[in-house]
């Protein structure tokens, strides 16, 4: 099957959960690292996805009812995605794995790390929502354009067009209407926080590295400083010059990050 950019190496898997396709990448060896991607989701295998499969594997889901993974059509709040997404991780058998959740994906991953616990040896959570912030708002992206929201998530405009070109094609648009869709459907009243979660997040043993951006202007880092006053084993690390799409932006710096995170690093 034809690897996402044409990634040399990168595998394309389909499992069946819950009645529905979840897809799948895969790439590199080593102790195993999870991504779940944003609202506007997994635009293909990313630097980040490479340069942390040069010493890990790497898999890159798409979360139910975004990219190729089948729409769960009962599907009402992230709460459902995380079941769904932890029976996907039982069903590969990998044992405990390293869950690295993105804006949207780290509330999903936030969800499952209070609902099954024993799959992860470590949690990260990048520029994470899921918490109603005690300072500013959460950036409403159905009240915008596409790719103004897309674009918000950027420090660095030149950053934004390395990942997504500077013509906005048919396709892309399609997918990220999809993807707001589902967003939608599963995030909204409250958006994007459920006041649910605080209480059972003292909860999670499980190491846990927050990381903010220094100027992200979707989701306040008030909302990444509460998870780790929240976490019982969480420390926070803030990225300079980047917007809310660290992974995207500073590939780099957060792949440091997170191999510095893995089970036996140094």
């Amino acid at each position: 099957m034809t690897a996402p950019g044409g990634a040399e190496g990168v595998r394309e898997r389909h499992t069946d959960v819950a009645g529905g396709a979840i897809r799948s990448w895969w790439g590199g060896d080593g102790p195993v690292v999870v991504v779940l991607h944003h609202s506007f989701g997994n635009p293909g295998w990313l630097p980040f996805h490479r340069e942390l499969s040069e010493r890990s594997t790497v898999v890159a889901p798409d979360l139910p009812g975004f990219g190729g993974s089948a729409q769960p059509a009962w599907a009402r709040h992230p709460r459902d995605l995380a079941l769904l997404m932890a029976w996907w991780l039982r069903a590969q058998g990998f044992g405990e794995v390293t869950l690295v959740g993105c804006g949207f994906g780290g509330w999903v991953a936030a969800e499952l790390s209070t609902m099954s616990p024993e799959l992860l040896a470590g949690l990260v959570l990048v520029a994470p929502a899921g918490l109603l912030p005690k300072e500013g708002r959460i950036l409403d992206q159905v009240l915008i354009s596409h790719s103004e929201y897309v674009r918000a998530a950027f420090e660095d405009q030149k950053a934004y067009e390395a990942v997504y070109g500077t013509d906005l094609t048919d396709e892309l648009l399609l997918a990220w209407d999809l993807n707001r869709e589902m967003t939608t459907r599963v995030a909204w009243k409250p958006y994007m926080y459920n006041r649910r979660l605080p209480p059972l997040l003292a909860h999670v043993q499980v190491p846990t590295l927050v990381v903010a951006a220094e100027s992200d202007r979707i989701i306040p880092r008030s909302c990444a400083e509460q998870y780790v006053e929240l976490m019982p084993q969480a420390h926070l690390e803030i990225v300079p010059n980047c917007g809310h799409a660290v992974d995207m932006e500073q590939p780099s710096v957060l792949a440091g990050h997170v191999a510095a995170h893995l089970p036996g690093a140094p």
